[in-house]
């Protein structure tokens, strides 16, 4: 897989977690790999952005590339609006993955918020980009109540367009999860139809660099290069 679309099911739900992660994991093998962030909103310039704290959490080297920022919190088209800005249709994002597969063993697209949140005005998505791309995407999506709907709404709407998802990364395991995210550990493969590939603890990311690459394997499952087994996982809390 030259290129990965990281989606998820909504916003601030481990999306960049994830993708430090699953760049950790490749990375440590000796893969050269690359981040992409599309569309950076909610951040001036100077701050770091989500492709930057991917790559710092990785390390190895991985390369960050950011093609737009949009300084307040909003979906990429409307806060390129507001900013009087160009916005990056599917398109662009799509040749700029190209362009760093081709220097690049691994490039992970991270997208904002959801998979059908629009990029331009003229209704273009992460959704769009990935078809350009004819890329697998990884949905990464909440542990507790309502996850179900939302993972189920992102893998239909994906199979809509002829795309299939790789799997499901829970972006965010609490330290003490109710009885409604251990049930979903069982039930989310069967109601999006894709199965569970990986599980993030939460406040991974505050982890220091080092810690985060020497655990990221234990988080994701041997497609993504770990060892984590959704099986025994499950099993361990229910």
């Amino acid at each position: 897989m030259g290129v990965i679309v990281v989606s998820g099911t909504g916003t601030e739900i481990g999306k960049t977690v994830v993708t430090a992660a699953v760049a950790a994991v490749a990375a440590a093998t000796g893969r050269k790999v690359a981040v992409l962030k599309p569309a950076q909103t909610g951040l001036v310039s100077g701050e770091p952005g989500d492709a930057h704290e991917a790559a710092r959490l990785a390390g190895h080297g991985v390369t960050a590339v950011e093609l737009a920022r949009f300084p307040e919190p909003l979906a990429p088209n409307t806060a390129a609006r507001r900013a009087g800005l160009a916005a990056v249709g599917p398109r662009e994002v799509a040749e700029a993955a190209e362009k760093l597969a081709t220097e690049h063993d691994l490039v992970l697209v991270e997208g904002a918020g959801g998979l059908l949140v629009r990029l331009d005005d003229t209704g273009g998505t992460l959704a769009d980009a990935a078809g350009l791309l004819r890329a697998p995407v990884l949905v990464v999506t909440a542990a507790g109540l309502g996850t179900l709907n939302a993972t189920q709404l992102t893998t239909e709407a994906l199979r809509a367009r002829s795309l299939e998802p790789l799997g499901v990364v829970i972006g965010s395991w609490p330290t003490a999860p109710d009885l409604a995210a251990r049930c979903n550990l069982a039930d989310l493969p069967v109601t999006s139809g894709a199965p569970l590939i990986g599980c993030v603890p939460a406040g991974a990311g505050a982890r220091e660099p080092d810690a985060f690459r020497r655990s990221a394997p234990s988080w994701l499952a041997p497609v993504l290069g770990g060892a984590w087994d959704a099986d025994a996982f499950t099993t361990a809390v229910a």
